[in-house]
Order: structure tokens, then C-alpha cells, then sequence
């Protein structure tokens, strides 16, 4: 069992949050889906982006999830998973912005990126080390 630290704990958050989300309810309502989408899919919709960025962005959100719970045994690909992380949820963030929608409802990928971004961090501080 790897050891319990902060970068473990952001591994796991980030993983189980990321495979709730495409895996769990993807079909689901939220008060947080872009624009007035009902499910994931019409919020790819709501943004103006291609049904084929869902597949893409989907793929790489649950091959992310998978190399953050990897990690946990093989460090470096904490830090691979964490910075493709930033790269979208900097993205789904500008979605947000694009559509206008309040504040809350991209409070969940805002606290996604800070959390991609602290686990960078030490997980660059770790590889320096």
C-alpha cells in the first residue's frame, strides 16, 4: 500500500471525482452543467463543441483518472495525469465563461484545476527531491 500523503489524497479526490462524473452520471442533471444541458453530452452541446470533443475530452478525462490512481504506485504519471488535468479544466472553465453561466456552476472545475495544480506541484517537488 503506498503511503498516505497529500499528493495521494489529491490523486484519489481527483480520480474518483473525474470517473463519478464520466462514469457514474454522465446521464444526470446538475446544477452544474453549462448553459441549460440536462446531461454531459448536451453540455459538450451548450459550448459549441463537436460531438467528437466529448469522445476526445471524455477519453482523456478517464485515462487521466486512471494514470492518478496508477500513480499512486509509479509516481511520474501523477504528474502526467495532474497536467493534462490543468489543461482541461482550464478548458471547461473557459466553457463556462463562454456560455455566461454563474459563478456555481463551474466552482467544481475551478476546485478540480487548484487541485491539478497543487498535486503538480508537489509532484514536481517530489521528482526534484
Amino acid at each position: 500500500m503506498p503511503p498516505i500523503t497529500l499528493a495521494s489524497v489529491l490523486q484519489v479526490v481527483l480520480a474518483l471525482g473525474l470517473l463519478n462524473v464520466w462514469l457514474l452520471r454522465p446521464n444526470k442533471a446538475t446544477g452544474y452543467r453549462g448553459g441549460t444541458a440536462r446531461n454531459l453530452k448536451e453540455e459538450f452541446a451548450a459550448y459549441g463543441l463537436p460531438d467528437s470533443m466529448f469522445y476526445i475530452v471524455g477519453g482523456l478525462k478517464l485515462a487521466a483518472a486512471a494514470a492518478l490512481l496508477a500513480g499512486l504506485w509509479v509516481p511520474k504519471l501523477a504528474l502526467a495525469a495532474a497536467v493534462t488535468l490543468i489543461v482541461l479544466m482550464a478548458g471547461a472553465v473557459a466553457m463556462h465563461l463562454k456560455v455566461k453561466d454563474p459563478v456555481k456552476r463551474y466552482i467544481p472545475a475551478l476546485a478540480m484545476l487548484a487541485m491539478s495544480a497543487a498535486l503538480a506541484l508537489l509532484a514536481m517537488s517530489t521528482a526534484l527531491a
